[in-house]
């Protein structure tokens, strides 16, 4: 491991040669700030047209889980409590526990615990030209003294690699390689190469850990062609906890070509993963591993298996029954995926019968409104959106949910139909 000083030192002698060029990176050519808060709308019951009544809780369930976990994690980190920290997160990755939208709570936790740095030094690279550099290396200075004084923790390790990686991302940003300056790219890499570093002692097989292997798993990107064992590495992860979707859709997105796999190794491990994971999933495993990269690739959504597809879908939600999941499917058929026509035959034909889907997904299981995953699926999942006003973002994809949904019970309503979600879902009632 490369001695801390040193680290710090190449990082900030890196730091000040930038300074000091000519050549500073624009605010709009850098990445958005991910906002640790969702909190937008107010807490009353959504009310489209009077015929259309669902309640659309502010915050979710799901969301309010969620925030929990990184304000405790965020708190004890302030505290400077970093052994109850570790004693937490080490005892949900064991357990695995998750939200009931199958979120993880260690990997949330451990984004908690390190929000302030890397919220911090995005907010600088943001500003165009940080104060000296401090804000960029003093969190991550003092994250490095943490792990120093806590060498053999794994749970400290995953933490400081990820805010790493964060800080990397932050300084490359999303675009294709030839569109980054050269300085931003050298400090991604050197970001990614202590991450490396880091995790290195490591083993997420042995130590027994879902949240080292997706560590070890974001480490992708930083990674030379010939050191990319894509399969490989999200299969340790989703052997550890096949209940995380995510791994799947993370796994399925970095197989496309355009990254570092192929159609037919999609395909195949889409396959494969729907085989390990059936006990958990049915055939979910195949819908998860596509779900993404279906939304963003032509060809992969020409090659789709529609059928088994489809299959995935029902098995996923008589499993996950939850209003984060089914959310999160209904919006993705209707609108994240149900609206990106490309002309590619095959690929709109198969993306017109998953749009179908949103009407049985809906009214099947739908129970409550949840408009932040409307609002992100209408965008495409973008991880990198930047939203300047999370209230208007929200209620923007509450207008579209509505209409949507009131187009779904559209003969209902035309024959004079109330429609009203309840706990047991949509109930068409004789005005």
């Amino acid at each position: 491991m490369m001695p801390l000083t040193s680290f710090i030192q190449k990082q900030k002698k890196a730091l000040m040669d930038r300074l000091q060029g000519p050549e500073w990176p624009q605010a709009d050519a850098l990445p958005p700030l991910r906002p640790i808060r969702r909190r937008a709308l107010d807490p009353h019951p959504a009310a489209g047209p009077d015929m259309l009544r669902i309640a659309c809780p502010d915050p979710t369930a799901e969301d309010a889980l969620r925030d929990q976990h990184l304000e405790v994690a965020q708190r004890l980190v302030r505290q400077e409590n970093w052994e109850t920290l570790s004693e937490r997160v080490r005892e949900a990755d064991k357990t695995r526990a998750m939200t009931p939208g199958s979120m993880p709570v260690a990997e949330l936790m451990a984004y908690g615990a390190r929000a302030d740095v890397t919220l911090a030094a995005e907010h600088a690279l943001l500003a165009g030209r940080p104060d000296k550099g401090a804000p960029l290396l003093a969190g991550i200075e003092s994250l490095e003294h943490v792990l120093a004084d806590h060498p053999d923790d794994y749970i400290v390790s995953a933490i400081v690699a990820q805010a790493h990686m964060d800080i990397g991302w932050a300084w490359r940003g999303t675009g294709w390689d030839a569109e980054v300056p050269e300085g931003n790219r050298e400090a991604f890499a050197a970001h990614f190469d202590r991450a490396a570093e880091i995790l290195k002692p490591h083993n997420a097989r042995d130590s027994d850990s879902p949240l080292l292997a997706a560590t070890h798993c974001a480490l992708l990107g930083g990674l030379d062609d010939h050191e990319r064992k894509v399969a490989d590495r999200y299969e340790t992860l989703i052997n550890l906890n096949p209940q995380n979707p995510r791994a799947m859709r993370a796994m399925g997105n970095h197989l496309l070509p355009r990254w570092y796999g192929s159609y037919a190794e999609l395909e195949l491990e889409a396959r494969r993963t729907a085989a390990k994971v059936q006990d958990a999933w049915g055939a979910g495993g195949y819908t998860w591993v596509q779900f993404d990269a279906i939304s963003c690739d032509d060809e992969a959504c020409a090659n789709l298996d529609l059928g088994f597809f489809i299959e995935g879908m029902r098995d996923i939600l008589t499993r996950r029954s939850d209003s984060y999941t089914v959310n999160l499917l209904a919006a993705y058929c209707a609108t994240g995926i149900g609206q990106s026509f490309s002309g590619n035959k095959e690929a709109d034909h198969n993306r017109a019968e998953i749009a179908k889907c949103a009407r049985w997904i809906v009214r099947e299981h739908m129970t409550e409104l949840h408009p932040m995953i409307w609002a992100h699926a209408a965008r495409g999942f973008d991880n990198n959106l930047r939203v300047k006003s999370p209230a208007r973002f929200a209620a923007a994809g509450r207008d579209e949910a509505m209409k949507i949904i009131t187009n779904l019970f559209s003969h209902e309503i035309a024959d004079g139909q109330r429609i009203v979600f309840t706990d047991a879902g949509a109930e068409a009632i004789a005005s």
